[in-house]
């Protein structure tokens, strides 16, 4: 009997190194891009317009959030078919996929801008309608000025999305330093110089909107690139490359603008007026939660990072046709999440007192903003990789369809009906439990999701969407058998089907 000894094989598709410089910039990336609010609403609380200004502000920021998500799931059915593309070498359907996507993302974002520049008074009379005649009128001038900058945002998230599939995450990470820098010193003279309020913030992000985009259709536009768009090109949509964005696109746009869209519903549970306060009219449960919700997007920047960085990993261990190395870059995507993961959460953990110390709001509500962070951090911690990166892997499999009803089904279920029970004050004797039964509810979306995602990937059921159950797996390469003595007699016929070691 003959001992065959399993070699272990080695992946080189990204080695530790290229994993480092893709990831990295992404994360830095998304640290600078989910900084842009948190800078808003700490500056503005600190600044002579207070509380009001910077709870409207928060407010518009949730409905701007859920339609630059759809920006970017739109990218995202793009980039990963680009990846895929480049996995399987083909850079002519790639450049071809580009281009489709960063015209289709451009059209759709105009479109988007003008609804919600003519729709203005209706959408925030929809989400927020218990608000104060004060924090209305805030709230209308800035939507006016960031819904200027959607079609920009689009522009932005689509070239990103492309850079990012090419392991050009470093433009992408000095683009969003140059955006951040600039809403920095924009927020800094026009609110403390000028005294602007909502209208000067406004401006800010409309400009560090615009530079940033522009500055990244440049970078895209370089023939030097392997996926090189040129807007001004002649151009018309070709509809089997739509259909195959679409195919990716919607779902994951419905499920992240659900997603943000349930983000929008539970925090207007805490805006009720059963938590204003009748003297001074100021809602500490809503200033708190504003706290929470603005640091826990610094807290997840690194987690965020990981599962942007999957769609270009997996998304080309796919194109490449290879599910032992799909598998084998899950592993590794998943250790790193958890360990970047951690590394965040506990420093931001540590250093929740301090932060929570920078906003201007009441000592009330930045003590409500602290249990919050406690609370929701510590699940985080095991939670978060889970719950994100499995989805963004799964995605990148071109598994849209289970992500999009799962995620809806859990956030749904726990994020706003478990919220909304622990927050009400339609049904007697319900906790009514303010900004925390806000973070209940979402820590046990975590949950759920993180039991629907984890099941789907250990299933194997990816496959099948990804195409690797009908695309041989290539096969590791063989040392050279060593040559053997030749026989005088003739050697047997063996059943092919026999195997010939027993």
């Amino acid at each position: 009997m003959t001992k065959t000894v399993k070699q272990k094989r080695k992946y080189t598709l990204f080695t530790a190194k290229a994993l480092l410089w893709l990831i990295l910039p992404i994360v830095i990336e998304q640290i600078f891009s989910t900084s842009l609010g948190l800078f808003d609403s700490m500056m503005i609380s600190n600044s002579a317009f207070g509380d009001l200004t910077s709870n409207a502000v928060s407010n518009v920021n949730y409905i701007n959030n859920l339609i630059i998500q759809l920006f970017s799931a739109f990218a995202t059915g793009g980039a990963i078919i680009t990846s895929q593309c480049i996995g399987a070498n083909d850079n002519d359907n790639a450049n071809k996929s580009a281009k489709q996507m960063l015209m289709l993302v451009i059209v759709l974002s105009l479109g988007i801008g003008a609804l919600c520049l003519a729709l203005n008074w209706p959408i925030l009379k929809l989400c927020y309608n218990n608000v104060s005649a004060e924090v209305f009128g805030f709230q209308q001038t800035y939507f006016y000025i960031t819904a200027a900058s959607f079609p920009f945002i689009g522009l932005f998230n689509a070239c990103a999305a492309l850079l990012r599939a090419q392991r050009k995450s470093m433009f992408t990470m000095i683009s969003a330093a140059i955006s951040c820098a600039l809403n920095v010193g924009l927020n800094a003279l026009f609110l403390f110089v000028f005294n602007m309020g909502v209208l000067g913030v406004g401006l800010a992000t409309l400009i560090c909107r615009i530079v940033p985009a522009v500055f990244m259709l440049i970078l895209l536009a370089d023939k030097k690139n392997l996926v090189c768009v040129r807007i001004f090109e002649k151009f018309r949509f070709e509809g089997a490359t739509i259909k195959k964005i679409l195919k990716l696109a919607i779902p994951s746009g419905i499920e992240s603008c659900l997603f943000q869209l349930g983000k929008l519903m539970t925090n207007t549970f805490v805006n009720v007026g059963c938590y204003v306060d009748p003297v001074s009219g100021v809602n500490i449960q809503a200033n708190g939660n504003n706290i929470a919700n603005e640091i826990n997007n610094i807290a997840s920047v690194v987690g965020s990072g990981v599962g942007t960085s999957c769609l270009t990993v997996i998304g080309q261990a796919v194109g490449a046709g290879d599910s032992e190395q799909c598998k084998y870059y899950m592993k590794r995507m998943f250790l790193l999440s958890y360990i970047l993961n951690g590394i965040c959460s506990g420093i931001i953990l540590a250093c929740v007192p301090l932060i929570v110390n920078l906003f201007g709001f009441a000592a009330e509500a930045k003590e409500v903003g602290k249990h919050c962070l406690y609370f929701c951090l510590c699940f985080q911690l095991v939670t978060y990789p889970l719950s994100f990166t499995t989805p963004a892997i799964l995605k990148a499999t071109s598994d849209v369809k289970y992500v999009m009803f799962s995620a809806v089904a859990s956030m749904f279920i726990m994020r706003v009906g478990l919220a909304f029970l622990l927050t009400t004050d339609k049904i007697a004797g319900l906790p009514r439990l303010g900004a925390f039964g806000y973070w209940i509810g979402m820590c046990a979306d975590w949950v759920l999701r993180s039991v629907l995602f984890l099941a789907r990937l250990l299933s194997g059921k990816w496959k099948k969407s990804s195409g690797l159950l009908t695309a041989p797996a290539p096969k590791p390469p063989q040392e050279p058998e060593p040559p053997q003595e030749q026989s005088s007699e003739a050697p047997e016929e063996e059943d092919a089907n026999v195997p010939t070691n027993a």
